[in-house]
């Protein structure tokens, strides 16, 4: 995704990615604009997930807090977390309003004698996740729910003695400012706009609704558009604005769904249009236009021709490079430009697949038979399994020593079904997605090991694009397993385990285009099928069943994240190469998933804003601080 924006010519100029990037070129007289103040707060680890120097931070905060008592406690915000509901008594997983046995355990916390009197007004759930461990007596909701005080003083005066004495305990009862959310090229041009900027929205893939069309011939008529697939195309975090459904801003796993995303990104796209953005889609960015290390603009073409066939120039003030972390064409050209690219570790592995009932009963026992297919009381089940592996496969800490592997499940799908993410006819890899209502008779998921220069150098991969080319090989490799036409190889996970193929008629697929048989134990170095092999194990310790005759991997799952960062200043968000460029988003290497994605775009866009004297402010003082001292840039 590429988009330009254009300002008076005293400014710079602005541009995104090349499957999508924003531009901008003719002078701009900007009208007063009235911006309004918003403070905008992204979820972070809580409880047991986070870091230790979190944790030391937040209880320095809560001595801070408690000497100074919070002077001002009759404003702002308290936010009450890890509020349980018994399933018996909760209206159930679609329910998102505050209901009385809410109002009850909210009471609780309070110490306020009649839960009745307290107005549901006051209150707005931040989270609601569903808990049946087994240690539970009864499984329960888990709430997080923000309250506003001064509303509640307005309609309930008598609760000022219970909001004078409440204390600040971490992880449960925090005072804190407003609360608000939001991929990154899309994020980043709405922010530009909305600042003044003139923007031009470049998108190699189709709109969504053509794009959905190019995906049905892919499983009808295995015919792949290389530049409009599952990989390409207006991907984001959806707002509830633009038609996403409300629960997602409180579910504590929020999930939108395949099929809700076309009129979502439909409504995006005419709110960005509506405010002046010029959007082109079906146009690839082939080049960069580059002067004495500052970047003028951009080449580009259509993507029904050949790369450099019928190409132009656009000339914008700067270009925000917010491209998908399979924009491989992108990668190279930038190795053209001599732009700094660094590989860093991702993931590579299976996709997993099991019938849901058989997750459901492992994870719910007796009460697998509420889910009834996405329309029960309680939510479909689902699981997060993590291990770490040394050299010798044996079940270590994350800390044991340079050889180890960390082992996960990632992007579980309860629901779904397996898809087909490859870019290039030649190569295979598959990824997971479900519709809203995760009716399928499927849940998949990858299963995964890390891999960094260690591998890729065993591999003879080196270079900045080592990690791409290491992704290629096995995506080939699987290809040529599946004798082609984008059929899969796949096999039982108890024969992958024992190292052999012993059952050539496999258990059922959600995948579309067909699976075939085959060695996948032999498909990865060993010392990643080892790993692999040893975490799957340790997962069915963790979850009774997971090894099963009915379990079937799928080969291969290696995008799980760019292969490498593209260098920026992390003050400016600017190329440390190339004047006027701004990487950003997951493709660059700098988020991890589509809401990292999108808050990325949001910092890049301001960073951008303020060098265009669009915005004057502090941007942490809008977006909050982001810690950029390790792996990707956490907000």
């Amino acid at each position: 995704m590429a988009s330009s924006v254009r300002f008076p010519p005293s400014l710079l100029r602005a541009t995104p990615n090349p499957s999508s990037a924003f531009l901008s070129s003719k002078p701009l007289i900007v009208p007063p604009r009235r911006v309004g103040v918003f403070r905008i707060q992204c979820s972070k680890r809580r409880g047991k997930q986070r870091y230790p120097s979190e944790k030391k931070k937040l209880r320095r905060m809560a001595e801070t807090l408690v000497k100074s008592d919070i002077k001002n406690r009759k404003e702002g915000f308290w936010r009450l977390s890890k509020l349980g509901v018994p399933l018996s008594k909760d209206p159930g997983k679609d329910f998102v309003g505050v209901s009385p046995p809410l109002l009850e355990a909210i009471a609780k916390v309070l110490e306020f004698p009649v839960a009745s009197m307290l107005p549901q007004e006051a209150f707005s759930i931040v989270r609601k996740s569903f808990d049946a461990r087994k240690l539970l007596k009864e499984p329960e909701f888990v709430y997080t729910v923000d309250m506003d005080v001064k509303q509640l003083l307005e309609l309930e005066p008598r609760t000022w003695d219970f909001i004078d004495r409440l204390e600040y305990k971490v992880g449960q009862v925090e005072y804190m400012p407003i609360v608000g959310s939001g991929p990154s090229g899309l994020f980043a041009c709405l922010v530009l706009v909305e600042l003044g900027a003139e923007v031009t929205l470049i998108e190699r893939g189709q709109p969504v609704e053509q794009r959905g069309r190019d995906i049905g011939a892919l499983v009808a008529r295995r015919i792949l558009q290389s530049d409009s697939n599952f990989c390409f195309g207006e991907v984001m975090k959806t707002l509830v604005r633009f038609g996403a459904p409300i629960d997602i801003l409180i579910d504590g796993k929020p999930h939108l769904g395949t099929d809700r995303l076309i009129p979502l990104l439909r409504n995006f796209r005419h709110h960005l249009e509506e405010l002046g953005v010029i959007l082109k889609f079906s146009t690839r960015m082939d080049d960069l236009i580059v002067e004495n290390k500052n970047v003028l603009g951009v080449k580009v073409s259509n993507v029904r021709q050949d790369p450099g066939s019928g190409s132009y120039n656009l000339f914008y003030d700067a270009v925000v490079l917010a491209v998908g972390h399979s924009a491989r064409d992108v990668y190279q050209m930038l190795l053209h430009h001599n732009v700094g690219l660094i590989p860093k570790d991702f993931a590579v592995g299976l996709r997993i697949e099991h019938p849901q009932e058989l997750i459901n009963s492992m994870q719910y026992s007796a009460l697998a038979a509420e889910v009834r297919e996405g329309r029960g009381k309680v939510p479909v089940a689902d699981y997060k399994l993590v291990k770490y592996v040394g050299e010798g496969n044996s079940d270590t800490s994350s800390d044991s020593g340079d050889q180890t592997r960390s082992c996960y499940s990632f992007c579980m799908c309860p629901g779904g079904q397996v898809v087909l993410t490859s870019t290039d006819p030649s190569e295979l890899c598959i990824n997971g997605m479900s519709f809203s209502r995760r009716a399928s008779r499927w849940a998949n998921a990858a299963v995964v090991v890390t891999v960094s220069s260690n591998d890729f150098d065993a591999f003879k991969c080196h270079g900045p694009l080592a990690g791409v080319e290491f992704q290629r090989e096995f995506e080939k490799q699987a290809a040529l397993m599946g004798g082609g036409s984008f059929v899969v190889p796949a096999q039982t996970v108890t024969d992958f385990l024992d190292n052999k193929l012993s059952v050539t008629s496999l258990p059922p697929s959600s995948y579309r285009l067909g699976v075939k048989a085959a060695n996948l134990h032999n498909l990865y170095p060993a010392s990643i099928t080892q790993a692999l092999q040893h975490s799957i194990s340790m997962f069915d310790k963790e979850l009774p069943g997971f090894i099963s005759k009915d379990a079937l991997l799928h080969g291969v799952e290696t995008r799980t994240s760019a292969p490498l960062k593209i260098s920026r200043h992390s003050d400016t968000y600017e190329s440390t190469s190339l004047n006027r460029l701004y990487p950003t988003g997951e493709g660059a290497g700098y988020a991890g998933g589509i809401v990292s994605a999108a808050v990325d775009g949001m910092y890049c866009g301001f960073a951008l804003a303020k060098k265009l004297n669009l915005f004057q402010g502090d941007i942490e003082s809008i977006l909050g601080k982001a810690q950029k001292n390790t792996g990707f840039v956490k907000y």
